[in-house]
């Protein structure tokens, strides 16, 4: 069975027989794959009424574990944003209950950033509903192949993240 990918390849294969086309057979689906998890996220999320950056915020802190929080600095190191953009958000976030600031018992000049208990039910709930609406993403792959196709995905990825 061939998909638009398979169609565009084919296109591309007979209109300039001098490139390799080869990475179009990998990349093309990834980005539309990728297409299609944004656009699951961007619904779930908007059920919840959250924007992408307060869920990466969110769900950085739940995954922190007890107490669930982090200092500003683990915070940027997290999300990958400037330090005026974390303090925006973090304050948007407190203003809104889901997050509280805190003095950093260790430096009296920094601060703890926590999940509220709202802010942690929020997490949770969103965690859930996307984990649930990814798997439909994946359904059409059995177990094995879900493995496979994440140690692939790991090893074309691993040069990027350093």
């Amino acid at each position: 069975m061939q998909d638009e990918v398979d169609r565009l390849v084919e296109a591309w294969r007979r209109e300039r027989p001098d490139l390799d086309v080869a990475p179009l057979d990998v990349l093309s689906r990834v980005s539309r794959l990728a297409r299609h998890l944004d656009l699951a996220r961007r619904t779930v999320l908007d059920g919840h009424d959250l924007e992408v950056w307060e869920f990466d915020v969110l769900t950085t802190l739940r995954r922190a574990g007890p107490p669930y929080e982090l200092s500003p600095s683990e915070l940027l190191k997290a999300t990958l944003v400037t330090s005026g953009t974390m303090t925006n958000r973090i304050q948007r976030l407190a203003a809104s209950g889901l997050v509280s600031r805190h003095p950093d018992p260790r430096d009296g000049r920094g601060a703890r950033i926590r999940l509220t208990a709202r802010g942690r039910t929020t997490a949770d709930s969103v965690m859930a509903d996307l984990l649930r609406e990814e798997r439909t993403l994946l359904a059409s792959l059995t177990d094995a192949q879900r493995t496979t196709l994440a140690s692939l995905l790991r090893t074309l990825l691993l040069p990027f993240d350093n």
